[in-house]
């Protein structure tokens, strides 16, 4: 039955055209502009890593100048508490991080030395955050702790200096220094970047990654945010480090409950000490956030997402509205046909269930011209945004164009309810006299 429903409803769209389509433009307008506004949300805001998101937590500790109640706390680390929390416990997987940049001198002379965006970690890094390998793998923690020259490339990099081959025991020439490749990544794309917020949590993922502890050692050249609410006592880079001045990001990786209050009595006691000591005067209201709320609390997402998701709402809602008046105007006007099918001895159940699928059909065919409407909408985004995001990314996956098709359909049913009620509850009597 479901096909002949199927194929009384393309007869029905045959004989009305023009009435059809109609619908189907207004369904595919208000679904477009939807599923843009979806689409955003559903890459900007989605968990990039839902299996271990509870586990793994950024630490933010109590900067800032008292004189300044208003001033919100940094959200990185200052060298001296990123290098007491190394130190403070090794039971739990942890990582200090923070971006540099250096020059690459590829061996092939035919290719111009270039620039590129690195990031220091920890080996742990690579095992918290289950990045995936392409050849190699990380280093281990006696590498982070004698500060050995090793590096990690993206597929991107090892492509342009090594035509893509496995590069592991190559050397790479950066900064002026040698490095042996002992990984390379395989296509690894968080969205957001949810280890580094704060520097872009729509950016693409860095190009090169070594020990951190070598940022500092070989004097690398670091990028990203530094927040300082007090000027460096003296000069030079060993005053720089010794300041208040907040510019790592520190991880670390929390199973379960017990672990979670025991790292947190670990940081409280700290927090508490260096308060004796007349730093940390900043209280915060929270010192370990998981993933999302680390996300939340830096408004990865912006305010702007959720005023344009109401505003595509609420067309959704008029492109229905016309869609239920369209709808009544053709099913009504097929009362004769009705009624001189329930006279035949057509129940009503039958009848509502002709005209829910003839509904559904033209929902579906709202999605996928929807699909068409959204996908011009978000290469609009694109161009709007333009640096800020990154487009390979945001675009109409699987999930996306299901979902789009799904609420088109669903949504043009719920619409249709009316005007099938209505038109299932004429009065055949009326009709047959007018034939």
């Amino acid at each position: 039955m479901f096909i002949y429903y199927v194929r009384l409803a393309l007869l029905s769209y045959r004989r009305n055209p023009i009435l059809s389509s109609l619908m189907v433009l207004a369904v595919a307008i208000g679904i477009g502009a939807y599923m843009v506004i979806f689409t955003l949300n559903y890459f900007m805001g989605g968990d990039p890593i839902p299996h271990k998101s509870s586990q793994l937590y950024h630490i933010q500790l109590d900067y800032g100048n008292p004189a300044f109640p208003d001033f919100d706390p940094p959200p990185q680390l200052t060298y001296i508490d990123t290098m007491a929390l190394l130190d403070l416990t090794t039971d739990y997987p942890r990582t200090a991080t923070s971006k540099f940049v250096g020059v690459v001198e590829p061996e092939n002379q035919e290719i111009r030395p270039f620039s590129v965006s690195g990031r220091g970690n920890f080996s742990d890094f690579f095992t918290m955050f289950d990045i995936p390998f392409q050849y190699g793998s990380g280093w281990d923690r006696s590498a982070d702790e004698g500060r050995q020259q090793v590096i990690v490339l993206s597929q991107e990099l090892n492509e342009q200096l090594f035509g893509g081959a496995d590069s592991v025991g190559e050397t790479v020439h950066l900064h002026g220094y040698n490095f042996t490749v002992v990984g390379v990544l395989d296509n690894w794309t968080p969205v957001p970047k949810f280890y580094d917020v704060n520097n872009g949590p729509f950016d693409p993922i860095e190009e090169a990654y070594i020990p951190w502890h070598l940022i500092v050692s070989l004097r690398l050249d670091r990028a990203g945010n530094t927040n300082c609410w007090q000027a460096p006592e003296g000069d030079g880079f060993q005053a720089f480090l010794n300041a208040e001045c907040a510019w790592i990001q520190f991880w670390v990786e929390l199973q379960d409950r017990n672990a979670y209050e025991d790292y947190l009595n670990f940081i409280n006691s700290y927090a508490a000490e260096q308060k004796s000591f007349g730093r940390l005067q900043q209280p915060v209201d929270k010192r370990l956030f998981d993933v999302n709320e680390w996300m939340i609390e830096q408004e990865v997402l912006p305010d702007e997402t959720r005023i344009l998701s109401a505003l595509a709402a609420m067309l959704l809602a008029v492109c229905l509205l016309n869609t239920v008046g369209l709808l009544l105007s053709k099913f009504l006007g097929k009362a004769p046909e009705i009624g001189v099918r329930q006279a035949l001895g057509a129940h009503k159940g039958s009848l509502f269930i002709q005209h829910v699928i003839e509904a559904g059909f033209i929902g579906a065919l709202g999605g996928v011209l929807g699909l068409g409407v959204a996908a011009l909408g978000l290469e609009g985004i694109k161009i709007l945004m333009g640096d800020m995001i990154v487009s390979d990314w945001m675009h109409l996956n699987l999930t996306v164009v299901l979902v789009t098709i799904a609420l088109a359909i669903v949504s043009t049913v719920i619409a249709g309810l009316y005007p099938i009620w209505r038109a299932c509850n004429i009065n055949p009597a009326i009709h047959l006299k007018l034939q």
